[in-house]
């Protein structure tokens, strides 16, 4: 055996016995520093070390976040940190004797760039004279200020045609106006002034083809001197962090928000991660490579600052990938040795390949006729295109379809003619960077016009085709036809988004635009108006002339209110007839006001449905922003409530919210939780007041009132709590417990004072129209105490007589069938109509108080009470005057023939107990 074949052996027999006690071994500890905070631009190294790769490589590794761009450098050269990330200006640490070394290059272009606010016009960097701008630190290293005073200097802007000012990294300054250009970096900032809706122009280096290289992974000489394993080995695990970082963005970023940091959100990091993709290239090159003459250029461009010397040599910068190899340079040469006594044997078959020749040409045009038949055939339309001249050099059928015309007419024009001009521009811009190999293909989605003059929309692909040397550039295109897709795209955006009916926004896109006008209102110092408009007696109009002519009603409604506004205020509908206004960009409230009554006059109009007309109104809630509430719920909350004022004020009219309609609102919410434990807590008392037999004084009827006594509250008056009983559903509940108490006392007072007596209780118009109502189970109650339907009298209201339909005549009848008599309320207040007392079984006419309150002789009030007194003794009822107070009234009314008379004169009303002894006094 020869001395290099035992060593060969022997040093195999070394790395055999390492890599089994590999596992075993310490880890070796390395610190990274990195030059910033955390964010998704450093996200190859935290890949890197939660993804175990590090650790594979016998690496133990802390990552440390930066405050500023030169913390990597001082920290590597103080000996605290192996390694480290920095911009293109390492090249200049270099040159002045620090001694770094660039391990591999991430961002193969650089993201800094100069921010201005948009003015309208065309972007103009001269602007920049004479103002202040933000470009990187006063105090220390220019960092990546560099290549942005070399851009500016090339654009005509100097340094010393501007105020640097010292950077502050908020790009809030930009926006509220502190400074008028600000330097950035393009995957990061643009993020916020989107979300600010801060409008913008970029001002990039490699516009004028200043083109940095972006963030680099370095080290020091003595890390590469001292351990050339371990830094090769940290290299290779750190690029193989960034592959797996640029391939998987949402795991990257998760990664990120879960061990490293929440300063930016998740929508943040993945914007950031968008934006890293043409500049890091993952596709095209590969992680960490780096040329030799782009560090040659970018040598040029601090030369022609001032900062280098001309032709400025920087050997030993750039770390070489295979220089750790360089011992075994011995083994190189002996495979080479090796290969070429391959090639020597390889002669031998020279015979044979020369006969296989003619098989592997005769295979080839099979090939080719393999591919032309799939280029015909494709269902993608392809063409080859000269890129110099723009002209077709080979179209397939596919192709000539999609645009609508004969291979003559393609020939006789040039790619892109037959183009949408908007589109046309930004393929043109991808093309120039294809053209000068910055990019090696791109995709589009672009418009085109056919021959019929229609519009269709096309996914386009360019790819490059390499050619001869000396020959023009060509390009291979390829098209698919995406009109329907984007039709049916657009038909479920706009399903998603406005009214099917009026083509109003919906409630989605009013959200939207409301949180849109809301930050442009924080910007411009503006006040915006929320106008809730309901439509009153809108119910009416569908129950009698149907849904169909309810919606023509709304459509009108819809182009009425839109016909009130600017086109920049928006008009939604939210659903039913429930349509929303939003007043941007607001200088004072009387433009609010002068909409609101427009509004109200228009909708007051009549509206023509067929040969019917309808008459509707408006009750509209106006809040403002930001004076009422700071966030969309509380305003659309305070919008409603005023509404509500407005309809319950007597509707047509408008109604701004008031903190006393908030607090009334949240006392009714309580008031209505509160009720919802009532029953259970036996809080409900029972009061009855006496009917007088006016002739004989006698007293053998009473009416049952409810009254809530609230533990915190003391008695609530019915007034107050019986909305809230029937808005809520419980008044069934509530009239229940009525009954069944009612039916206990009478029970008792036929036993003991008068065999006939009667109570009256009073129903609800929801509780007598509830679906599924009925008496039964009223009746079979009543069975069970052995008390006759004529035990009880059911007061209604005139109201209820409107309505004709089946039900309210069916419980009627009921109640009539099972001797239950009917009292008419408050009559002459209401909707009174002989018709009712003719057509329904009443018994008892109660003179509302107001009547009665004012009875005088000869006064119009007697008159009336005398009217409705002998109509109803003709049509054989009973009549009933309540609020009586005085002698003086008790003795007309009992002249006039009145029945009976309830009122303070004869008692209050008082608790059950009570009238109970009141009776037994009589």
């Amino acid at each position: 055996m020869t001395f290099r074949s035992a060593l060969l052996a022997k040093l195999c027999a070394v790395a055999i016995i390492g890599l089994v006690a590999a596992p075993a071994m310490a880890l070796e500890k390395v610190t990274l520093q990195l030059k910033h905070a955390h964010q998704f631009q450093f996200a190859g190294y935290y890949a890197a070390q939660e993804l175990g790769y590090y650790r594979e490589a016998g690496l133990d590794v802390r990552i440390l976040d930066g405050q500023d761009g030169d913390a990597p450098e001082r920290s590597i050269l103080a000996g605290k940190a192996e390694y480290g990330t920095g911009s293109s200006n390492l090249l200049l640490a270099r040159l002045s004797g620090k001694p770094v070394v660039v391990l591999g290059v991430i961002f193969q272009h650089s993201p800094y760039a100069l921010a201005m606010r948009q003015t309208g016009g065309d972007p103009d960097l001269r602007r920049l004279i004479g103002k202040r701008a933000m470009i990187g630190s006063l105090t220390g290293a220019l960092s990546n200020a560099d290549e942005l005073l070399a851009f500016l200097s090339k654009e005509g802007v100097p340094p010393s045609s501007f105020e640097r000012v010292s950077h502050s990294f908020n790009p809030v300054d930009l926006v509220d106006g502190k400074v008028d250009a600000m330097a950035i970096y393009t995957t990061n900032e643009p993020d916020t002034f989107d979300r600010l809706g801060f409008p913008y122009d970029i001002y990039s280096p490699r516009a004028v083809g200043i083109d940095f290289y972006g963030d680099n992974l370095f080290t020091s000489e003595r890390e590469i001197a001292n351990h050339p394993a371990r830094v090769a080995a940290f290299r290779a695990a750190s690029m193989r962090g960034w592959q797996w970082a640029m391939s998987h963005h949402e795991e990257a970023a998760d990664l990120i928000l879960n061990k490293y940091s929440r300063r930016a959100d998740r929508q943040h990091l993945l914007y950031e991660a968008r934006q890293m993709v043409p500049l890091v290239q993952p596709v095209l090159v590969e992680i960490g490579y780096m040329n030799p003459d782009r560090w040659q250029h970018i040598a040029d461009v601090y030369a022609s600052l001032g900062l280098l010397p001309k032709n400025a040599g920087f050997d030993g910068f750039m770390y070489r990938v295979d220089q750790q190899h360089g011992d075994l340079l011995w083994l190189y040469r002996a495979a080479g040795a090796a290969a070429l006594l391959l090639v020597l044997g390889a002669a031998i078959h020279v015979s044979l390949l020369a006969r296989e020749r003619k098989r592997a040409l005769q295979t080839i045009r099979t090939g080719e006729q393999r591919f032309r038949t799939m280029f015909e055939a494709s269902p993608l339309g392809i063409a080859l295109i000269d890129t110099v001249s723009y002209e077709y050099r080979d179209i397939n059928a596919s192709y000539q379809a999609i645009l609508g015309r004969s291979l003559q007419e393609l020939h006789a024009i040039r790619w892109l003619e037959v183009g949408h001009p908007d589109d046309v521009v930004q393929i043109k811009a991808q093309m120039a960077l294809l053209t000068t190999r910055q990019i090696s293909s791109f995709k589009a989605l672009s418009r085109l016009f056919k021959p019929d003059g229609s519009v269709a929309w096309i996914d386009v692909s360019v790819n490059a085709i390499d050619t001869e040397a000396g020959s023009h550039p060509h390009h291979l295109c390829m098209i698919e036809d995406v009109t329907a897709k984007r039709q049916s795209e657009a038909l479920i955006w706009q399903q998603a988004n406005f009214d099917t009916l009026t083509h109003l926004p919906n409630r989605r896109m009013f959200l939207d635009r409301l949180g849109h006008d809301m930050l442009k209102s924080q910007r411009d110092q503006s006040r915006i108006a929320i106008l809730f408009i309901d439509l009153d007696h809108f119910k009416e109009v569908n129950d009698t002339l149907g849904h169909q002519q309810g919606d023509v009603l709304l459509v009108e409604a819809a182009r009425r209110i839109s016909a009130c506004v600017r086109k920049s205020d928006t008009v939604a509908r939210l659903g039913g007839d429930e349509f929303t206004v939003i007043l941007c960009e607001l200088d004072s409230t009387e433009h609010v006001e002068r909409i609101a009554q427009e509004i109200l006059r228009r909708l007051l109009q009549p509206f023509d449905l067929g040969p019917e007309q309808a008459f509707v109104s408006a009750s509209i809630g106006i809040t403002l922003y930001p004076d009422d509430a700071l966030d969309v719920d509380n305003l659309l909350k305070h919008a409603d409530q005023a509404m509500y004022a407005a309809k319950g004020a007597g509707r047509n009219r408008y109604s701004y919210f008031t903190p006393t309609l908030q607090v009334a609102a949240l006392s009714r919410m309580r008031l209505t939780n509160d009720l919802r434990g009532a029953l259970k807590g036996e809080q409900f008392e029972l009061y009855f007041q006496p009917i007088v037999h006016l002739a004989s004084g006698a007293i053998h009827k009473a009416e049952a009132l409810i009254r809530w006594r609230h533990p915190q509250r003391g008695v609530v008056s019915p007034l107050e709590f019986i909305p809230l009983a029937e808005s809520s559903g419980l008044i069934v509940e509530i009239g229940d417990w009525v009954f069944r108490e009612s039916a206990r006392w009478v029970q008792r007072w036929r036993q003991q004072h008068d065999p006939a007596f009667q109570v009256s209780l009073n129903q609800s118009p929801l509780e007598f129209q509830r679906e599924g109502g009925s008496y039964q189970g009223w009746l079979d109650h009543l069975q069970s105490l052995a008390l006759p339907g004529q035990s009880l009298v059911v007061e209604i209201t005139e109201g209820l007589l409107l309505d004709a339909s089946n039900a309210v005549s069916d419980r009627l009848l009921q109640l009539r069938d099972a001797g239950i008599q009917v009292a008419l309320d408050d009559f002459g207040t209401g909707y009174s109509s002989l018709s009712y007392l003719k057509k329904f079984d009443i018994d008892y006419l109660k003179i509302d108080r107001s009547f009665t309150r004012n009875l005088a002789p000869d006064s119009s009030d007697m008159a009336l009470s005398e009217a409705i007194i002998v109509m109803a003794h003709k049509l054989e009822l009973k009549v009933i005057a309540e609020g009586v107070e005085t002698p003086e009234q008790r003795d007309l009314l009992a002249a006039a023939g009145c029945d009976y008379g309830q009122g303070y004169l004869f008692a209050k009303p008082m608790p059950a107990a009570e009238f109970d002894v009141f009776l037994r006094g009589r």
